[in-house]
């Protein structure tokens, strides 16, 4: 007796809810994900001011830090490194701590476009460290208390150290430097 084998039809897959499920995965991917956005740096802009009405700053009171692009850094026309930024500030910031605001130090970065950004960046930080540096000492020595700790700090006391030790950065339109 010879058995037929009987012939079975394979399963089928239905493919209609397919692209359905496709989305819905990469929905759930598009939601779930996190997305890192660059923010930029933080600065505080100045008012605008009437740019007819100003007047040139004098020698004494402007720190000029320009920055070529091969990466040399000169303070007032004197070859630096970018460490050597805060150590030279900080004396000048200490000396005008007592003069009136249109006296205060005003440093100045400008860059040429081919500058390394990276470059740019340690300067403003060397900057702004140096500032920070002369405020501590300043808090330290009338109050007692380091400004790594502003919640400890008064209103009053917090805005006796902006007054005596502004921050004012000005940064220049980038140029060719040589």
């Amino acid at each position: 007796m010879i058995i037929k084998k009987r012939s079975r039809e394979g399963g089928e897959f239905s493919t209609a809810s397919m692209a359905d499920i496709t989305f819905l995965l990469l929905l759930f991917f598009l939601v779930s994900t996190n997305i890192d956005v660059d923010t930029g740096i933080g600065l505080t802009l100045p008012e605008i001011t009437d740019i007819t009405n100003v007047a040139p700053l004098s020698k004494e009171r402007l720190a000029a830090i320009l920055i070529n692009e091969s990466g040399d850094v000169l303070l007032n026309k004197e070859i630096i490194s970018i460490p050597q930024i805060r150590e030279n500030l900080r004396a000048r910031i200490r000396s005008k701590i007592d003069l009136p605001k249109n006296k205060k130090l005003v440093v100045s970065i400008k860059t040429d476009r081919n500058t390394n950004y990276n470059l740019y960046i340690q300067a403003l930080d060397a900057i702004k460290g140096a500032y920070f540096d002369v405020r501590d000492e300043y808090a330290l020595n009338h109050w007692g208390i380091k400004t790594h700790n502003p919640e400890k700090l008064t209103k009053q006391q917090f805005n006796e150290l902006k007054e005596k030790i502004p921050i004012i950065i000005s940064i220049a339109e980038p140029e060719k430097i040589k």
